[in-house]
């Protein structure tokens, strides 16, 4: 793991040019800026889809910026079916993603058979940068939760994956949860 601290999220959308695109493949996360949404969704149903919110408009504000100066901003996830109430949750809230600007895909683990997908989730920033999300084996941040890859092998071989799986991936407003 690298000693310096990778360049924030927010700077690096705040760079790119081109595109941000963001593989997931977890089944559940239990990272701090989601946990009372998440906690209030488990109990009550209700998922905050307001992009006004406190919640929601700081993302809302990043992406809207970044696609108004061309960034074209993709996020696909690779899921596990019947998906975790964690995937339930993500789905209810992936409207605000879309009205956002971001375009959002849903793979299915059984059709993801013969690709070769990365073992860690990621940011690719214009093909260029990789900002890869490590976590813990329940979900959490791990210790060195953000790595900055721009090691043009790797990155241009994350990005060749994260193109198969998006290919293959089934736009949000047509993926229905089972």
């Amino acid at each position: 793991m690298p000693q310096n601290e990778p360049p924030r999220f927010d700077e690096l959308l705040a760079a790119a040019r081109r595109s941000a695109i963001h593989l997931e493949m977890r089944d559940g996360y239990a990272v701090p800026d989601e946990a009372d949404d998440y906690r209030r969704w488990r109990e009550t149903g209700e998922r905050d889809a307001d992009p006004t919110s406190p919640y929601w408009a700081p993302w809302v504000e990043m992406v809207r910026t970044a696609t108004a100066r061309g960034v074209v901003m993709r996020r696909v996830r690779i899921i596990s079916e019947p998906v975790s109430d964690y995937i339930r949750y993500e789905h209810a809230g992936t409207v605000v993603n879309a009205l956002a600007g971001e375009d959002v895909r849903w793979l299915p683990r059984g059709q993801a058979v013969g690709l070769l997908v990365p073992a860690v989730d990621g940011w690719l920033f214009d093909d260029e940068q990789l900002l890869l999300n490590h976590f813990t084996g329940t979900g959490e941040w791990a210790e060195h939760a953000m790595e900055l890859c721009t090691e043009p092998d790797i990155v241009t071989a994350y990005a060749n994956a994260v193109e198969t799986v998006w290919d293959r991936a089934i736009p949000h407003d047509q993926y229905k949860i089972r």
